[in-house]
């Protein structure tokens, strides 16, 4: 079990930003990947970012060059950075976790969740 605690998120202006954290405790696999989802009323979730073991990052195409994600030394902690944010980036962004390729876990509802933070961009 991977147990995920997020914090952050709120309200902002547009052309603002904010920052998620994520902290991951419990059995955590060596070759994790942890990622970020977001869900907006009336539209399915998707993955916005995601980053494995050693680094590697993976964004959708709606949030590359404005959304960061990266993770501590320890790798128990995860960021994500969102700048110059859009009023369509609102929505519940989740911090979520699985032992899948990131590529494959972005199109995935598998593995482990948090229960999400509610970003508006207003």
């Amino acid at each position: 079990q991977v147990q995920l605690v997020e914090s952050g998120g709120g309200l902002v202006q547009p052309g603002g930003s904010l920052r998620l954290s994520c902290v991951a405790s419990g059995n955590i696999a060596g070759n994790l990947c942890m990622a970020w989802f977001r869900q907006s009323p009336g539209k399915g979730r998707e993955g916005v970012a995601a980053i494995d073991s050693v680094g590697r990052t993976t964004y959708a195409e709606s949030v590359k060059g404005r959304f960061t994600v990266s993770q501590d030394h320890g790798k128990n902690n995860v960021y994500l950075q969102m700048n110059s944010l859009k009023p369509e980036d609102t929505a519940m962004y989740f911090c979520a976790a699985d032992d899948l390729p990131c590529e494959v876990f972005m199109t995935r509802t598998s593995g482990y969740w948090d229960q999400g933070t509610q970003v508006t961009v207003s």
